[in-house]
């Protein structure tokens, strides 16, 4: 027999933040928050917390080629596919407590509560850590999703660089987190994500729970610009050949294309690499990344060709060389409407104030989208502000939305009485 679970079930909220807290304690950034960048020592600690974690629930754990790890809780069905619940544990270099480790951490909350209450389900649950989320150590962001997805070959992920040269291959051996899986050989019911808003939409609308709907696409598109190295006090005005210059003024091309595609579109420049990077030399060569994102797949199109061809316009007056890459991109995603309304249905069931939201940021759950039916769950964090280290929820705001995301994933999996 099928049952819904009841409206008094609820999550352990006392229990889900001290596991949140004793996660912070991994890769402690300088300011409060975390610096667990994805392949470091850090992330390799906190992998290794958190497997015991699972196995202390019960869960079997399994690795794939990315180095993601699902963590099983069986089903009475053994033909039913799986549903899977999570987000990832490495963080951006001054990032948050929150940032993903809310989604991994509330996936085991769900396990664990269910075992407390004896609840059986005819799929089986997967609660997952998917590797390099983030994107901050090894460009693009959502790498072994994407490679799950098909979006991604493994070469190409094993060729990724960090900012020293070490490749993503290579340190995913280090650290000791290279599984036997192939990836994307696992086949999926559903995929569930719960997430930090990251954005201020829902603490200033006074709601508790966000349903995401849709989430937006984004391009980003990587310039190397190449000047001429040059003190910069005996060098005339007139004699430069300026990298940084340029970049100045492509930045400030791409705020006017963001602005002139209001209402729904969003750009700007987050990481700068000059090169030497001395005080007094004019740089050489300037790499920097232009993240434009829209949930208008025209209009994100749009602006990623207008930033291209207006770039050789500011970049050749000033003699310097200007080449763009392509190296992030997801379109515009619309979640599984059946799962929507079921993270829907759950906070109405629980009395939880809720919205309908559109996600500004990229997510793992962007790519699962792609291969099986997925969704979102987001609650308000403080001031909109994340990766951040002064990135806050409260513990209210992270059981309220995990108490939505069990009731939609037990639902989903379908209770067994």
């Amino acid at each position: 027999m099928v049952a819904a679970p009841g409206e008094n079930m609820r999550v352990n909220a006392d229990r889900l933040w001290a596991t949140l807290m004793d996660m912070a304690k991994i890769g402690p950034g300088i300011a409060g928050g975390n610096n667990r960048q994805t392949l470091t020592d850090e992330d390799g600690e906190g992998r290794k917390l958190f497997k015991t974690w699972c196995e202390d629930a019960g869960l079997t754990i399994g690795v794939d080629k990315m180095g993601t790890m699902f963590a099983t809780r069986p089903g009475t069905d053994p033909d039913a596919l799986p549903v899977y619940v999570g987000s990832h544990l490495d963080t951006q270099p001054t990032g948050g407590k929150y940032d993903g480790v809310l989604g991994v951490l509330g996936a085991l909350e769900v396990v664990r509560t269910m075992n407390d209450l004896g609840i059986k389900t005819k799929h089986p649950i997967v609660v997952t850590n998917w590797t390099n989320e983030e994107g901050a150590r090894f460009a693009p962001a959502m790498l072994a999703s994407g490679v799950f997805a098909g979006i991604h070959t493994l070469d190409y992920a094993y060729d990724r660089k960090d900012p020293d040269g070490k490749t993503f291959g290579d340190e995913l051996k280090r650290i000791g987190w290279l599984g036997d899986e192939e990836v994307g050989a696992r086949k999926m019911h559903a995929y569930f994500e719960y997430h930090i808003e990251q954005g201020p939409i829902l603490e200033a609308e006074e709601k508790t729970i966000g349903v995401v709907t849709h989430c937006q696409g984004l391009w980003w598109l990587e310039f190397t610009l190449t000047g001429r190295e040059a003190h910069t006090g005996s060098t005339p005005m007139n004699m430069r050949v300026n990298a940084g210059l340029a970049m100045a003024r492509i930045m400030e091309m791409v705020q006017t294309v963001a602005m002139e595609n209001q209402p729904g579109a969003v750009g700007g420049v987050g990481q700068v690499f000059f090169s030497p990077n001395s005080r007094n030399v004019l740089p050489g060569k300037v790499v920097f990344t232009v993240d434009i994102r829209s949930p208008d797949k025209a209009k994100l199109d749009r602006m990623r060709a207008r930033i291209e061809a207006e770039a050789p316009g500011i970049t050749e007056p000033l003699g310097v060389g200007c080449s763009i890459e392509a190296i992030g991109h997801f379109a515009p995603v619309t979640f599984d409407p059946t799962l929507v309304t079921a993270v829907r249905t759950a906070a109405e069931k629980l009395g939880y104030s809720h919205m309908d939201l559109i996600s500004g940021a990229g997510h793992d759950a962007c790519w699962a989208a792609k291969v099986a039916p997925a969704t979102m769950v987001m609650c308000p964090c403080v001031g909109g502000l994340s990766h951040n280290e002064a990135e806050d929820i409260s513990k209210e705001w992270a059981s309220a939305g995990c108490d939505v995301l069990f009731h939609a994933v037990v639902e989903t999996a379908e209770i067994v009485e």
